[in-house]
């Protein structure tokens, strides 16, 4: 008498009024890590999309600051030309904004951490690298979200790309590559803060002065001397210009080597400590 075959039970996770994502198997072989990871993304952006002011700062933000800028303060800035400056402003908001958005990266992490979600991860058969790649998947889509939005606006208002598609997307992936990087420090930042509110207020006393400290808005000769310095060391600065030489023509290769050499040095230095942090706490 052959007894019957019992199957392992299976490890999801299921969203609030969503369907069941399955992450493995209880007690049996265990999904690889990509694909854990694959899944927790899903889950991220499902809590996402039913949450729409969570995409605030890469929808209505953009749009608000390309309008902002070009029709307030263009005419200013570019002596009566708000199309001159539209060229000018574009790629470097768009630069900026990408970058900026890993912010909320840190912050979600430390939200699931108060809820107790990583309470539940911790009982399930995953890797525990899977919650915070998967988070960083998720963000990725965010960053194509922003990117469209933008270029779509702004070619609306009447930017070109001098330098075709091929050139705007060799952008787009140097500015993702520079948030992703980037992000180390929000992962860190929200894995040593107490609450979501508090990564919120450290990341922005960061965020500003690499922001409005930079040439996104403003060309550098117009600063005074010693704000000059600090611009041109700026890693925002540099990730700017070289979104600007790809989409609108101008000096590339010494901008785009300083911002893979930024690229790096966020990494070698926060990676480990995020990384560390994040093994402590989660």
């Amino acid at each position: 008498m052959t007894s019957p075959t019992t199957t392992a039970p299976t490890a999801t996770v299921r969203p609030a009024g969503g369907a069941t994502l399955e992450l493995g198997r209880a007690g049996g072989r265990r999904a690889p890590v990509w694909r854990q990871a694959v899944v927790l993304a899903r889950r991220s952006l499902i809590k996402t999309f039913r949450t729409p002011e969570a995409l605030v700062d890469v929808t209505l933000q953009p749009i608000i600051f390309l309008l902002l800028f070009t029709y307030v303060f263009g005419g200013a800035i570019a002596h009566g030309s708000q199309d001159a400056y539209l060229q000018f402003l574009l790629p470097g908001l768009l630069g900026q904004t990408i970058a900026m958005a890993s912010v909320s990266l840190g912050q979600n992490l430390n939200a699931d951490i108060e809820k107790g979600v990583f309470d539940r991860f911790r009982s399930l058969p995953i890797a525990r690298s899977a919650p915070l790649v998967g988070a960083v998947g998720a963000d990725v889509v965010r960053y194509l979200i922003l990117f469209t939005v933008t270029m779509t606006v702004g070619t609306l208002m009447g930017f070109r790309a001098a330098q075709g598609p091929l050139a705007v997307g060799a952008a787009l992936l140097l500015a993702m590559g520079f948030a992703l990087c980037f992000g180390w420090i929000s992962v860190y930042v929200g894995m040593k803060a107490r609450t979501p509110g508090a990564v919120q207020g450290i990341m922005f006393l960061l965020v500003l002065p690499l922001s409005f400290g930079s040439n996104t808005f403003v060309p550098t000769a117009t600063m005074p001397g010693w704000l000059q310095a600090f611009v041109n060391v700026n890693p925002i600065s540099q990730l700017v210009d070289a979104m600007r030489g790809l989409m609108i023509g101008g000096p590339v290769a010494e901008h785009v080597l300083w911002t893979l050499v930024w690229m790096a040095g966020l990494l070698v230095v926060f990676a480990p400590l995020a990384v560390r942090a994040y093994r402590r706490r989660a």
